[in-house]
């Protein structure tokens, strides 16, 4: 038997299909191909000689041989990463703030998680949330504010640079007893006399308007609130209808609490950004919250992708 067969990346993909749930989202996550992922497993089993991955009740199992290649993972991983970041930390010497400014109400869903996940591994940097929502984040950067900021879209201006972080479907949310809840897609003139409820921005960040409503000249009243939670209490009890990321509403749809249907034919896609000074953009712990966020998305946020 070949010994040299087991390498890191391999182990890094077992354990994504078993954080994933299958190959297609471990795929995703570690930003390889789908093909990729299959080879690797493929690879493993001829080396083995038994399979390591299986299909139940669509969810990818392990064999017992899989589960001992993972519990190897877990252990080997931790220690190859901590050690990966000590020296990062050493060369860098990190320290001092990175106060993170956002302009998407939603953000917190899945920027806390990443955060705790980031102060255990970068305890010396003082990662905070600058306070409140910004209609233009990146004006703090270049204030000298904030050092990373969370945009919808991609930054041109000087002295800035924009990582991607992912990718998500917004859907239309409307009440569960609607005629509209029961159409396949939502055409612009759906909106046409409904009550728009959304969060408190200008038209221009909501892509909703910007990508869907405003190139079909449709203009409904709209009715703002803070909370998400809000947003989709009007709209169960018929006040309106919105558009929200399908991650955001998911539990609320799995409980008939409101009905989400698709923005167009197409579907309508959004997409997030770190926004950073050019000075800071490759720093090592700047460049691993980006990788964090996408990472701890991943596990947290289903339908997203990566761009």
């Amino acid at each position: 038997m070949n010994r040299n067969v087991l390498e890191v990346r391999h182990l890094r993909t077992l354990l994504a299909i078993e954080e994933t749930g299958s190959l297609s989202r471990a795929a995703e996550l570690l930003c390889i191909t789908q093909s990729a992922v299959s080879h690797q497993v493929k690879v493993l089993e001829d080396h083995f000689g038994e399979p390591l991955v299986f299909k139940q009740a669509g969810q990818s199992r392990f064999s017992l041989t899989g589960q001992r290649l993972l519990e190897l993972g877990r252990s080997v991983l931790a220690q190859f990463d901590q050690a990966e970041l000590d020296i990062q930390q050493l060369k860098e010497g990190a320290g001092g703030p990175l106060r993170v400014a956002v302009e998407c109400h939603t953000c917190f869903d899945w920027l806390m998680p990443s955060m705790d996940v980031y102060r255990k591994r970068w305890p010396e940097v003082e990662l905070d949330i600058v306070s409140g929502f910004h209609s233009d984040p990146v004006a703090l950067l270049h204030a000298g504010q904030a050092e990373l900021a969370i945009v919808s879209e991609a930054c041109e201006e000087d002295g800035i640079v924009s990582r991607p972080l992912f990718q998500f479907e917004m859907v239309g949310v409307v009440p569960v007893d609607s005629e509209l809840a029961n159409k396949k897609y939502l055409v612009p003139e759906d909106f046409e006399g409904q009550t728009l409820l959304s969060y408190p921005v200008p038209d221009d960040m909501l892509d909703v308007i910007q990508h869907f409503l405003a190139p079909a000249g449709v203009k409904p009243k709209r009715r703002n609130s803070e909370l998400t939670v809000a947003l989709l209490q009007l709209v169960a009890s018929g006040r309106g209808i919105s558009a929200l990321p399908a991650w955001a509403v998911k539990q609320y749809v799995d409980r008939n609490y409101v009905a989400q249907v698709q923005l167009g034919r197409k579907g309508l896609t959004s997409r997030l950004y770190a926004a950073l000074p050019k000075a800071l953009a490759n720093k090592p712990y700047t460049l691993d919250f980006v990788e964090v966020m996408k990472d701890t998305s991943a596990k947290h946020l289903q339908g997203i992708g990566f761009f």
